[in-house]
């Protein structure tokens, strides 16, 4: 059976952080993943991909590190990641420096959810052109995997450059945490089988769907695993998908297509509105696990 997971945007409205995880991990949820975004720049001209207005969440959410490092600080178990961060508005050798402490001070618990983003006004303010950066994703993230493995590392790219440096902490993952690419365009796979560890789309509902295009998610999940044998990869990749609703015919279908972990989805809302729904997600959840 799968696993499964919770996403929420931590807001300064909602739920903290350190509350929803410690519940979450006494209801048996293995894992809770924040999303990232800096800032929203206030010209509004990159459309939402969800389709009408921007929620609000999206220029008020907490930093990602920091509010895992909160979650993590209460649990011991519950792992906690990033959904997704996006590397193209980070520096790769603070970012590397920001996931190996969070890893090593969890004990090996971080889960790396990235992706290159969709608004370019925003990552325009951070120097990313718009058309690059699926190339500065990349050699950020190989970058980072120099850092997290290696004594003396070393990086030379387009967009990534830098001599040999000394940097620790390192991960408690021997790899470093396992990176999980959110896209599902036709160029993820390779990507995934590149230097990612697995994929990370959205749940579409029907409304999503009819907004940004429907994902066919097992066609995505056999041409993964197709560019993944013949980039050589050893292993299996991750499949986990992110903003399941209550519904669980739709949970029945994420399992049923090979998702190893299934991550619902709460809105950014205080206490005593979360935390019955996350009771509630661990009701439906126990109906798979006692199967």
């Amino acid at each position: 059976m799968p696993d499964f997971g919770l996403l929420i945007f931590p807001t300064d409205y909602a739920v903290a952080p350190a509350v929803l995880a410690r519940h979450a991990e006494e209801l048996g949820f293995e894992s809770l993943f924040f999303p990232e975004h800096t800032h929203i720049p206030a010209s509004r001209k990159s459309p939402w991909p969800g389709g009408g207005d921007l929620p609000p969440e999206y220029w008020h959410s907490h930093d990602p590190f920091v509010g895992l490092t909160a979650a993590a600080s209460v649990t011991s178990e519950l792992k906690v990641g990033t959904g997704i961060a996006l590397v193209t508005e980070r520096d790769p050798i603070l970012m590397a420096k920001q996931a190996a402490t969070l890893d090593f001070l969890s004990g090996g618990r971080l889960l790396l959810g990235v992706g290159a983003g969709w608004n370019a006004e925003e990552m325009e303010n951070h120097g990313t052109s718009f058309t690059d950066r699926w190339k500065i994703l990349r050699e950020r993230i190989l970058a980072m995997r120099q850092i997290w493995t290696e004594e003396e590392a070393e990086f030379h790219g387009e967009f990534v450059d830098f001599d040999k440096l000394w940097a620790y902490p390192k991960p408690k993952q021997p790899s470093g945490p396992p990176v999980l690419l959110g896209a599902s365009s036709k160029y993820v796979f390779k990507r995934i089988a590149d230097y990612g560890d697995g994929w990370f789309p959205i749940y579409q509902d029907e409304a999503r769907a009819q907004a940004s295009g429907a994902v066919d998610y097992a066609e995505g999940i056999q041409r993964t695993r197709d560019a993944w044998n013949e980039a050589g990869r050893d292993g299996e990749p991750d499949f986990s998908i992110f903003g399941v609703g209550p519904d669980k015919v739709a949970v029945e279908r994420c399992i049923e297509l090979g998702f190893n972990r299934v991550i619902f989805g709460l809105p950014s809302a205080d206490a005593a509105t979360v935390l019955p729904m996350v009771e509630q997600y661990a009701a439906l959840a126990n109906e798979f696990n006692r199967g």
